[in-house]
C-alpha cells in the first residue's frame, strides 16, 4: 500500500513487485481524485540506476510516462 501525487491526481496505491525485461518492477492498482473527481487506473515503474521510470493510466482515460528522482536530504527537509 502506498500513496502518491502526480499533477492534480492523487490517490492511494495497491503495488506488487514484479519484474520487467529482466529489471525489478513494480506495478500497481490505484484509486483517487483528479480535479475533486474519482478515478481509478494502473501504473508500473522499472528501477533505472537513480531514477525510477514508469507509466500511470487512467481507466478509460488518459495515460502519461513519468521519471522519479529521489531528492536531496536538504530538499526533503524543505517540502515538510
Amino acid at each position: 500500500m502506498g500513496q502518491f501525487r502526480f499533477g492534480l491526481t492523487s490517490g492511494d496505491i495497491d503495488y506488487r513487485l514484479a519484474d520487467r525485461g529482466g529489471q525489478p518492477a513494480a506495478e500497481w492498482t490505484w484509486e483517487g481524485m483528479d480535479e475533486m473527481d474519482p478515478c481509478t487506473g494502473r501504473g508500473w515503474a522499472v528501477l533505472a540506476d537513480d531514477e525510477l521510470h514508469g507509466m500511470i493510466f487512467f481507466h478509460q482515460g488518459d495515460e502519461s510516462g513519468f521519471v522519479a528522482k529521489r531528492a536531496k536530504a536538504q530538499e526533503a527537509r524543505k517540502r515538510k
